[in-house]
This record gives C-alpha cells, sequence and structure tokens, in this order.
C-alpha cells in the first residue's frame, strides 16, 4: 500500500510512473507468446521521496498460435508447459494488473501511467501486442511515451546494462534471480527511484526554495 497521500499528479506531467518487466517467447512481439510480465508502482513517501509501494507479477500462458524461441526460453530460463507455473490467460494478466494501477492513478491525480522500464520498447511492444490481442478497450499506460533506465544509467553512472548501473549505484544484484519479470522489475523500479531522488536532491542544493 501507498505510505503516503501525497499525490504524484505534479512530479511527472501528470503521469504516474509504473514500472514494468516482461519475459517472452522470442523478439516479435506479434508472433512470440508473452510469458511473465510484472508491475512495480512508485510513489511518494513523507518526505516525498520516490519509494516502491506495490508489487505484481503473473505467469502467463501463451497466446493462441504463439512462437517460442529455443535461445529465448534458455536465456530466461523458462518452461512454458511447467505445471507448476500457474499461468493465466492475457486477458487475466493484464486486467490483474491494470486495476491496481488504475486506484493508483486515481490516488495519485494522475491522468494516465507512463512506462518505466528498462530498455523499454521491447517491453511496450509485446505489452501493446497483448493488450491489442485481447481486446481491452482503454491500457492505463500513454501508448507510446515511456521512462527508460539505460538512458538514465547512462547519464548518472557511465553504465547502460542494468546489472552494471545497479552495481555502480550501490544497489544489490543477485545474478541468480535476473531476468525474472518480478526481480529485474523491482531493480529497475529501485533504481529509477534512486536517480529521481538524487535529483531532486540536487536540485535543493542548487535552489533550497525549490520544492519537487
Amino acid at each position: 500500500m501507498t505510505t503516503s497521500h501525497i499525490p504524484l499528479d505534479k512530479r511527472f506531467r501528470g503521469y504516474l510512473p509504473v514500472v514494468i518487466d516482461i519475459e517472452t517467447g522470442g523478439f516479435n512481439a506479434k508472433k512470440h507468446a508473452l510469458l511473465e510480465i510484472a508491475a512495480v508502482l512508485v510513489e511518494y513517501d513523507s518526505n516525498r521521496d520516490l519509494v516502491i509501494t506495490e508489487r505484481y507479477s503473473t505467469h502467463v500462458a501463451p497466446f493462441k498460435n504463439a512462437e517460442l524461441d529455443e535461445a529465448a526460453l534458455k536465456f530466461n530460463g523458462i518452461d512454458p508447459h511447467h505445471p507448476f507455473r500457474m499461468a493465466v490467460e492475457e486477458i487475466d494478466a493484464l486486467n490483474m494488473l491494470f486495476n491496481p494501477i488504475a486506484k493508483a492513478i486515481k490516488r495519485n491525480n494522475c491522468k494516465r501511467a507512463i512506462l518505466v522500464g528498462h530498455n523499454p520498447a521491447f517491453d511496450m511492444a509485446f505489452l501493446n501486442a497483448a493488450i491489442q490481442r485481447t481486446k481491452i478497450k482503454r491500457s492505463p499506460f500513454h501508448p507510446f511515451s515511456t521512462f527508460d533506465t539505460a538512458t538514465l544509467g547512462g547519464l548518472v553512472y557511465q553504465q547502460t546494462v542494468l546489472s552494471k548501473i545497479v552495481h555502480s549505484a550501490g544497489l544489490t544484484w543477485e545474478e541468480d534471480k535476473a531476468h525474472s519479470a518480478l526481480y529485474d522489475a523491482e531493480k529497475t523500479a529501485e533504481l529509477f527511484c534512486l536517480i529521481v531522488n538524487r535529483w531532486k536532491q540536487a536540485e535543493a542544493q542548487l535552489n533550497p526554495l525549490v520544492l519537487v
């Protein structure tokens, strides 16, 4: 749950940042299966620092006639047919994530969510393809605008690989947990919060009268 009643509507031009990570059965959003999706919500605490407040994730069953690339499955370690995956259909997975995101948008007085990701064009493509397949009428997300922690990491820490940025930022990284949608989303969220809060501190030092 949120730790503060301070809304985020003024911080990101009315958009609520939501960290998304998606694991898939390949690189083609139209052909390859979406296999795992996670969403991490970030909001203000009482000091107006950005913090993680909620986490959601689920395994997803491959859509009908979806293709699976063996190299991709070897990379992320997912067995789409494992009996204990407890995978749900795409429409149920999206609704499970979109409902709490919609509530967070409302309590923060925001107009829409904006996807935060590491190289988010990949996640956005698969998310939009799933929305199109399931015929969900209204996504909470802006359809193409994103925040990219690879770009932010290059700017602040001179690194663009997620694990290397996390190490440079002084955060922990466990390689054996990587390529799990929830773990990668949490690490991306930690990094995003750290950079945003660091910028706030820098602005405060330059101009003590500025409140962000």
